[in-house]
């Protein structure tokens, strides 16, 4: 079975270019993926994706926010005994966040200008058979 993948947007952020090109990156390298649109809160996230049982889910956020909304994703996850989802994030994160973000659960970050193909063999390597 192909890997699924709920790309989503927590927060208030408007920008969703990155996320829709990533998400279609996904796509045509063979995953099943799930795009939740703009402003989802942490709860809705982690609601959809045990609903859509995914294996994981990337988050996006340009807003600077993500210091706040990627772990709490990790948090309710947990909370929900749904801590085999692996989440992992990209977007504009300094590099002095990313390993507090690691420490708070989240699998991966990529900032601008990640390579599609770099995310893309990522998930592969972590999702496929």
């Amino acid at each position: 079975m192909p890997p699924r993948v709920l790309i989503a947007k927590p927060g208030l952020d408007g920008h969703d270019r990155g996320a829709k090109v990533v998400a279609r990156a996904l796509r045509d390298a063979g995953c099943e993926v799930i795009y939740s649109g703009l402003h989802q809160t942490p709860e809705q996230i982690v609601e959809t994706a045990i609903q859509e049982d995914v294996d994981g889910v990337g988050l996006s956020v340009l807003s600077g926010a993500h210091m706040t909304l990627f772990p709490r994703v990790v948090e309710l996850l947990g909370e929900r005994g749904a801590d085999d989802i692996i989440v992992f994030g990209g977007g504009i994160i300094p590099d002095e966040d990313i390993p507090i973000l690691h420490e708070k659960g989240l699998k991966k970050i990529f900032t601008p200008g990640a390579p599609l193909q770099e995310i893309t063999e990522w998930v592969d390597a972590e999702f496929g058979d």
